[in-house]
């Protein structure tokens, strides 16, 4: 009895010491470092899910640039499979560049957008460089959605996993950590490349990437306790004097000798150092995000053994942190906007089309976010959304307004009609009001013509716009445009060489019932000249005029478009509709007499593969009182977009071939985008043409003109390079088209 006492005491005394010594094992603090790398950046995601699938547990994270991205998703709950899911349906050419979709401009942004190749500063009289391609605004915009789970954590280290991030100021060239305030916008200022992107205002401080200073921040990370470091390096070897070929390529360069000569001392200094193969990447290789993932894989699993080594060090269970679907919707309970001092609340709130104490569709308020940045009336514009007590959010704007209000443009185009041109354009942003906008375009080439424009921009209000153009051509015109029978007869000729020239103004209201619907009611004097050296008249020895009229008349239009891009759609729908009542004429001819124009075009684009898409479409138009003026009646015939007056494309005819006061077209266009930005263009074009065409049911008919096109295009920075032949059995004839640069 005595001994089995003695044995159980013996025992309880050996459990209390391992109790003891096992409350006295230290577990060690796990901390991961991602550096920069753009692109190459993907490659952590790889190394994610192999620590994802270990069940190690990390309690801190740090990051820089595309590392601070990745790393804040994973701090907030995102897992490795999850952010491999999420970059995969990227695209980052819009990133990049910031192309706002087209749908947050207003019609008049679109024109204006569609229009010229170059933009440049150009205050007190002096040309500027643009500060970088990008705002950033598609970054803010997506990570905002991404980290909307953890909107309400202005302290970084109350994430699911503890994170910090580094930026550079600009200004003193030191580094910043980033570890409170809003994590979008701190994760948008670490990766703010200098160039790329621009540099973002935080606390008054001016940050960029802070690769620049500080690309693997192992030092910050070590001090925050942490006893074993996981790190992952995706940047730059040095290269060669073969791959030194252009200036971007010597800027990494140089930047990268610092952070390779740090990387030496800093990979020592990592206890688990995971280095990817993403030598033949570059920071911009977003299109092979695939294989980069996979080799950020593969090098963690290099180093499975140090992993797994780890893993049972750790006692503590790895804490899952189920992140929720990105809300469809939300319910905004109030709007706050910050920093005006020219721009008003009201068109801030226009701009934005939000409207407090309402539920919206979350992709309205990006949606409304880029409607401000599209107006580019401000350098900044941060939101972000506080949560309140009845599940609702409180909206939290601040723009940062733009002192660049003056600007050249410059585009260059070439058509078969209009020839070569040379735009150039002169605009002033506040020329009169806080919110209007003066343009100059002038053009010279082959034909000398200029537009100016002055619009106040009201938004969802009546906007006032004033017009003015002037537009010259001349071209072998069909005769029967110009001539009457009898005149074609006694002349002999079936198609003269006219010039045109037209000179336009207009005074119009203007309102959105939102950014595709436009309702626009005005008044309208036009001068037309219309004459040829063709015709050789007794009065005239040296040219025939035909036309040298002034009208005046009313219009009305109303006009859809929801297309996604203007020359190569792929869904959307378009649909607009005007109409003209010419009141008065000058009256060259002798014959005037009142009349109305009406016409209408309506179009259908969709996808039928990732890379084939279609567009339908129809248009058509009448006179009323088709006895009246012939110089406005519609012609077809060519190639072309934004023509002038009632002049329509038409496939397998030469330019102006067909003429009558009334037509009905319907054209099919399949667009098969077989690599990013070059397309093969196969269409189908049909109409009927011909006086009075409505008044009985003889439009119904089989088509009396038809013709078939083939091209390529490749979009550019100048705007489309096109080259099409188009052939219509009609006639037995084909033409050979040939357009470089937006339509202007």
């Amino acid at each position: 009895m005595k001994q089995f006492i003695i044995a159980i005491l013996l025992l309880l005394t050996v459990n209390t010491v391992v109790n003891a010594q096992e409350k006295n094992i230290k577990e060690p603090k796990v901390g991961l470092v991602l550096s920069g790398g753009g692109a190459k950046g993907f490659a952590h995601i790889g190394t994610l899910k192999v620590i994802d699938s270990l069940g190690i547990r990390v309690d801190y994270v740090a990051g820089t640039s595309m590392g601070a991205i990745i790393g804040s998703l994973y701090a907030s709950g995102y897992s490795g499979k999850q952010l491999d899911s999420i970059f995969q349906g990227v695209n980052f050419d819009n990133i990049i560049t910031d192309k706002l979709p087209r749908e947050a401009k207003s019609n008049y942004e679109r024109e204006i957008s569609e229009k010229y190749a170059v933009t440049l500063p150009f205050d007190n009289f002096k040309m500027k460089l643009p500060s970088a391609l990008s705002k950033g605004q598609n970054t803010f915009n997506l990570l905002s959605k991404l980290l909307i789970n953890v909107c309400n954590k202005k302290d970084f280290s109350e994430l699911p996993i503890p994170f910090f991030c580094i930026a550079t100021d600009v200004e003193t060239g030191k580094q910043v950590v980033l570890d409170k305030g809003n994590l979008a916008q701190a994760v948008k200022a670490s990766g703010a490349f200098p160039s790329l992107f621009e540099p973002v205002l935080i606390k008054d401080q001016l940050l960029i990437d802070g690769g620049v200073v500080n690309n693997y921040p192992i030092e910050e990370l070590r001090a925050k306790g942490i006893d074993i470091i996981i790190g992952v390096d995706v940047q730059d070897g040095l290269a060669n004097r073969t791959d030194l070929s252009s200036a971007p390529a010597i800027l990494f360069q140089i930047n990268n000798f610092r952070t390779i000569n740090d990387m030496v001392k800093k990979s020592e200094e990592t206890d688990i150092y995971i280095k990817p193969d993403i030598s033949k990447f570059t920071v911009v290789s977003f299109d092979d995000g695939r294989e980069i993932i996979d080799n950020g894989e593969k090098a963690a699993l290099q180093n499975l053994e140090q992993l797994n080594q780890l893993k049972d060090k750790q006692i503590k269970p790895r804490i899952k942190t189920q992140i929720q679907k990105s809300p469809d919707s939300i319910r905004l309970n109030y709007i706050e906007t910050h920093g005006l001092e020219k721009y008003t609340r009201s068109y801030v709130l226009g701009k934005l089309q939000l409207r407090p104490y309402s539920k919206i569709a979350y992709k309205d308020l990006t949606l409304g976010a880029n409607n401000l940045v599209a107006t580019n009336n401000f350098d900044n514009f941060f939101y972000e959304l506080k949560p309140e007590e009845d599940d609702g959010y409180k909206l939290i704007t601040k723009v940062r307004e733009s002192k660049k209000t003056t600007f050249l443009k410059f585009a260059l185009h070439y058509d078969d009609l209009y020839k070569s041109a040379i735009l150039a354009n002169i605009t002033k942003k506040q020329f009169l009001l806080k919110n209007d906008v003066a343009s100059l375009d002038f053009i010279v080439g082959d034909h000398v013509r200029y537009n100016f424009d002055y619009f106040i921009d009201k938004g969802i209000y009546w906007s006032i716009g004033v017009n003015s153009r002037f537009s010259e051509f001349d071209n072998g015109v069909v005769s029967s445009a110009f001539l009457s029978e009898l005149e074609i007869s006694s002349a002999g000729v079936n198609k003269i060489n006219a010039e045109l020239s037209d000179f336009t103004n207009q005074f119009f209201f203007q309102t959105l019932f939102r950014n595709d619907l436009v309702f626009t009611i005005g008044a309208e004097h036009k001068k037309l000249k219309v004459k040829t050296e063709t015709i050789i008249t007794e009065e005239d020895e040296e040219e025939t005029v035909f036309e040298n009229s002034n009208y005046l008349s009313v219009f009305g239009s109303l006009k859809f478009d929801s297309y996604d891009s203007k020359y190569f759609p792929t869904r959307g729908m378009y649909f607009n509709a005007q109409g003209n009542y010419y009141l008065y004429s000058s009256d060259f001819g002798g014959d005037f007499s009142p009349f109305s124009i009406l016409k209408a075009e309506v179009g259908y684009a969709f996808r039928a593969t990732d890379k084939l898409s279609f567009n339908i479409t129809s248009d058509g138009g009448f006179k009323i009182n088709p006895k009246a003026n012939r110089f406005l009646d519609f012609v077809l015939g060519g190639y072309g977009n934004d023509f002038i007056n009632n002049f329509k494309p038409f496939y397998g005819y030469d330019f102006l071939s067909i003429a009558a006061d009334s037509y009905i077209k319907g054209s099919v266009s399949l667009d098969y985008n077989f690599v990013p930005k070059n397309h093969l263009i196969l269409a189908a074009n049909y109409a009927n043409v011909e006086d009075r065409l409505f008044d009985d049911g003889e439009w119904l008919s089989w088509p009396q003109y038809s013709g078939y096109a083939v091209g390529y295009s490749l979009e550019s920075f100048l705007g489309p390079i096109e080259v099409k032949y188009t052939y219509s059995p009609d006639t037995k004839k084909g033409f050979w088209f040939f357009n470089l640069g937006y339509w202007f």
